[in-house]
């Protein structure tokens, strides 16, 4: 079972003529992904890779079925992207657009709320590798061939410490269920807490990582529920330790301005919950392990 994505749900890529787009369309058509079709204005009755292309989200989803979006989109336009999926009915978006502005994603999550919860389009990024299932689908730019089919369940806002986390964990005959790049950004589609709640109720995951870093209070938003909701074991790296306060660090959430959002704190707070906490990077695959193998 997978959370999110199996390689039955029809994909759409918006800005599949791009460069960038035919990149990663390429990429996912050859990892399995059940890609349908493309959104490019001006570009409808065109083909691309194979796959038809539309002027509109609305006409693709009317022709295709397609359930899911990925948005390859120049960050100006990516905001009006998103907000053209979740108006016609797509339930999956991952936008793994970067250097999208902060008032944009404000008028997206204002845009998103006048769904009605049931209805809401799940909204994953910006700024964010994505997600993969492995074995099944990818909706994203993660390297498929690190990933091994497994009951691990992944969630970060670092792409590269997410790829970190399978490999080492690959490397010890341990695999993933799914995993899921929430972004980096300030303001983003889906946080830790909403991945977590979706992990927590899928029978086939065992375990979940999860890949903090500092600034925003996403990981001790986390924190709480994990303490409140979670039966399953959490393992949590926390990036940027050394990190002075005030000093923005590559993401551009990852900036600490209030108290629980350095990486000490953010981690002490995961501890208290009985998380278990990964000292560096490269202990990552290690620590999963011993956590597994006690709860096996």
């Amino acid at each position: 079972m997978s959370i999110l994505i199996n390689k039955t749900t029809p994909l759409i890529v918006q800005g599949i003529t791009g460069r960038i787009g035919q990149f990663h369309t390429q990429e996912m058509i050859d990892y399995g992904t059940n890609v349908v079709g493309g959104v490019v204005p001006g570009r409808g009755g065109e083909t691309a890779m194979g796959k038809p292309v539309f002027n509109t989200v609305k006409e693709a989803v009317d022709a295709t079925g397609a359930t899911a979006s990925l948005v390859v989109v120049p960050p100006p336009f990516a905001a009006d992207s998103i907000m053209e999926a979740a108006d016609a009915g797509i339930d999956l978006c991952v936008s793994i657009t970067d250097g999208i502005p902060a008032q944009d994603m404000m008028r997206v999550k204002r845009f998103m709320r006048r769904y009605r919860q049931d209805r809401r389009m799940q909204l994953l990024g910006p700024n964010c590798a994505g997600i993969i299932t492995p074995g099944e689908a990818l909706a994203g730019i993660m390297p498929g061939h690190i990933y091994l089919p497994g009951s691990i369940g992944i969630v970060g806002r670092s792409g590269t410490l997410g790829y970190e986390a399978a490999s080492q964990m690959k490397e010890l005959g341990i695999g993933v269920s799914t995993s899921v790049g929430i972004g980096g950004d300030p303001i983003n589609g889906s946080s830790f807490r909403d991945i977590l709640e979706l992990f927590e109720h899928d029978d086939d995951t065992s375990a979940v990582v999860l890949i903090g870093e500092i600034g925003g209070p996403q990981e001790a938003q986390a924190a709480e529920f994990i303490r409140d909701h979670m039966t399953k074991p959490v393992i949590a790296y926390v990036a940027g330790l050394t990190a002075p306060k005030g000093k923005r660090m590559g993401h551009a959430g990852a900036i600490i301005s209030a108290f629980g959002e350095s990486a000490p704190e953010k981690v002490e707070l995961l501890r208290q919950v009985g998380v278990a906490i990964v000292p560096n990077p490269s202990e990552i695959g290690a620590t999963v392990h011993s956590v597994h193998s006690r709860a096996a």
